[in-house]
Formats: C-alpha cells, sequence, structure tokens
C-alpha cells in the first residue's frame, strides 16, 4: 500500500461535502468597511505594451489560453485567444477547480514565456509573450500524466504530473522552449489513476525564492515534501516527508523574509515554516484560520496576501508585520464581498507591481480585477464574463503581467 493511501476516504468526504455547497448558493456574507466601486467608466483608459492578463481555459477538447488588454486603471478588454495544441483535463469528482492545484499557468519573466499545462494530453505549452500576444509555440511531454502544477527558477521550469503515482519533472528553458533534463524525473510515490481524484491529487510544485528547493504539497497525506535540489538543477532522489501543520495542504507562496506559507483547505488556514537546508520544515507560525470555506490558493502582493476561499466564493486578505507575523486584514476575514457574478472563487494572480489582483469565478465563468489599496483593501476594478465555466470541466490558471 503506498504511504500516501492513508485518510484518503474521510479526506474525500470532508472535502466534497465543503465543495457540495459551492453549487448551490451565494450565501449571505458580513459586508465589510472596504473600497468598492462597481464597473468604471472606460474613457480615456489606455494600455501598454506588456500590460496583460492570460486566462487558462482548460477546455477539454482544446485547451486554450485567453488574451486580455490590461489598461493603466486595470481594467481588462479581450485581446485574443490561442490554442496550446493539448487538451484541458477535468480531475475526478472536482467540485469547482477542474485542476485542483495552483500554478497551472506560469510566466517566466526572465525569458518572456509562458507555460500552460496540458492536463488531459499529458503534455505542456510554451509560448513567447510579446506584449498581449502569444508566439513560438512549443508543445512537450509533461514526463507524466496529468500535469497540474508548474514552478521556475532561473533557468529551471519543474512540471507536477499529479496522475498515477505523481511525478515532478525538469526542463531547461531555452530561447527555443522548453528541453527536458535528464535524470531529473522524480515519483510523489502516489496511488492514483491517470486522472487523479481530485482529494487526492498532489496541490502545487514550487521552488523556495533562493531556488535551492522544490516543494510539493500533498493533500490526501497531510504532508509538505521538499526535494532539496543539486548544483546541477536536479532535485535529490527522494523528498524530505514533513507533516502539514494544517490540514489538507494547498497553495505555496513565499513572503519578503523568504518564509514559506501554505494554505489549507480542511480548515481554511494558513501556516508559515522556515524552510532548512536539509529539506525539513519549522513552523514559525500555527494556522491562522481566516473563518472562511475551502481556502485552497495564496497569492503574495508586496505585504499583503490575497487567499480564494471557494467553498463560499470569498477572498481573504492577510498582512505581515516587520517581525513577519501573519494576520487577517480586518476582522470578519473578507477582502471583498461576493456578488452574483463571482461564484466558485479558485485561483489568483496578482502583477508586477503589485497594484491589481485578479480573480478567476470558476462557477460564473468571469474574472474580477481589483486595485490593491496602500492598506491592503481590494477596490473593483474590471469583470470579464464568457470565458470557460465549471461544468464538464472549467478554466484554472491566471496570469498578470
Amino acid at each position: 500500500m503506498s504511504r500516501h493511501t492513508r485518510r484518503r476516504s474521510s479526506l474525500q468526504v470532508r472535502l466534497t461535502v465543503a465543495g457540495a455547497g459551492i453549487l448551490a448558493a451565494v450565501a449571505a456574507v458580513t459586508m465589510v468597511n472596504l473600497a468598492s466601486a462597481g464597473e468604471p467608466q472606460r474613457s480615456g483608459r489606455t494600455a501598454k505594451a506588456g500590460h496583460a492578463v492570460f486566462v487558462q481555459g482548460n477546455e477539454l477538447a482544446g485547451n486554450t489560453i485567453h488574451a486580455f488588454e490590461r489598461g493603466d486603471d486595470g481594467a481588462l478588454s479581450p485581446a485574443g485567444s490561442y490554442a496550446t495544441g493539448g487538451k484541458g483535463g477535468d480531475q475526478v469528482d472536482a467540485p469547482t477547480d477542474s485542476l485542483a492545484s495552483q500554478g497551472s499557468l506560469v510566466y517566466d519573466d526572465r525569458s518572456g514565456s509562458l507555460l500552460a499545462v496540458n492536463a488531459g494530453s499529458g503534455t505542456v505549452t510554451s509560448f513567447r509573450v510579446q506584449g498581449q500576444k502569444l508566439t513560438s509555440r512549443q508543445v512537450i511531454s509533461s514526463g507524466g500524466d496529468f500535469p497540474a502544477s508548474i514552478a521556475v527558477s532561473g533557468t529551471l521550469a519543474y512540471v507536477m504530473n499529479a496522475g498515477g503515482e505523481g511525478s515532478v519533472q525538469g526542463f531547461r528553458i531555452t530561447a527555443k522552449g522548453l528541453v527536458p533534463l535528464s535524470g531529473s524525473h522524480r515519483s510523489l510515490g502516489l496511488d492514483n489513476e491517470k486522472v487523479p481524484l481530485f482529494s487526492s491529487s498532489p496541490g502545487q510544485v514550487a521552488f523556495t525564492p533562493d531556488g535551492r528547493a522544490l516543494v510539493v504539497t500533498t493533500k490526501s497525506a497531510n504532508t509538505v515534501e521538499v526535494f532539496p535540489m543539486r548544483r546541477d538543477g536536479r532535485p535529490a532522489h527522494r523528498p524530505v516527508v514533513n507533516d502539514s501543520a494544517g490540514g489538507v495542504p494547498f497553495a505555496i507562496t513565499f513572503d519578503k523574509g523568504g518564509r514559506m506559507l501554505v494554505a489549507e483547505a480542511e480548515k481554511s488556514t494558513v501556516s508559515t515554516y522556515k524552510v532548512r537546508a536539509d529539506g525539513t520544515l519549522k513552523v514559525v507560525q500555527q494556522p491562522l484560520a481566516n473563518g472562511q470555506n475551502t481556502l485552497c490558493w495564496l497569492e503574495r502582493a508586496g505585504d499583503f496576501f490575497y487567499g480564494g476561499n471557494t467553498g463560499n466564493s470569498t477572498v481573504t486578505g492577510y498582512r505581515t508585520d516587520r517581525h513577519g507575523e501573519l494576520a487577517l486584514s480586518n476582522d470578519v476575514g473578507i477582502a471583498t464581498p461576493p456578488s452574483a457574478m463571482s461564484q466558485g472563487v479558485i485561483d489568483l494572480a496578482v502583477n508586477r507591481d503589485n497594484k491589481f489582483l485578479y480573480v478567476q469565478n470558476a462557477v460564473s465563468g468571469t474574472v474580477d480585477g481589483f486595485r490593491v489599496g496602500r492598506n491592503g483593501s481590494l477596490t473593483k476594478v474590471t469583470t470579464v464574463t464568457g470565458l470557460p465555466s465549471f461544468a464538464e470541466s472549467g478554466m484554472e490558471g491566471i496570469v498578470a503581467v
């Protein structure tokens, strides 16, 4: 029996119960005192080269990237769509998020490349980004089943494959696209089918800011697994397996001091760790609850962090003090209230200067854009509609540049 099969049944029940309410209703949520404007007037809006948001459609018949021009005020307007040359995927029993992961669409600023997973065909696509346009498409095998997340550090890209035993596979990022890195494939020791159950698939792969470790979260085993990286760009042969401080670890991000924050779906908590050189983790802050339902996604915007709560379609704001202590940005744990157009909150993206936050709403098939205030408050500046909504599958993966 695999080391990752324990507690699967109870985990699936907990997450399925949490997910069952997502499609049912827009709960009445306590309104918070924040700036919340409606759709802005767009007269005089300008857009500059490189100001773009890309959304992965994850369509089963043929995955596409939906491009949007971003104005100086954060508003979005359609700028075309691009076939990835692969197929989208849908994990078994996924309640709103077909890929059940963070980091399925990644932009590498150093090379100007956009990297996308094609979960349904076991491939990864790279594009060259030119403003809002995508060129030089390359499609390559992901090295496993159901690729669901990508991490980049320097010239390295690692893909997390969620199906079967699970794996990470390394690539070099070159001017011609991705080149497989021989001897970099590592098993995660899972026990999934080729198309995994959403509650037993890994949540994300991420590099530490210094590039010295590769981290993977595993939901059903409640572990955070760390591969120390060798100088040749290859991981240790086996991960260091750390028990998660909170239940169902999912998304990973890092603060300015290099501490690792992990979002945990079971009780909507965030735990903070120091990643040691030997791959072990030191808990520096115990799980912080936000009072919301099914926190899965977490992104940093300067001194602030924002989490997507798919269970009740809210976004939670967090801030850190000068000692790195994490706290909610307000007492009720809601940075922006839900709306009828914003159901099934999943993935999040922050643009490079940390001024705007973009939120995918899987059930509604929309993306909301917010201006990030100096105090971390969010002001809605745009909503785009008509994106692939969650049914048989749905969009997942978003990047802001």
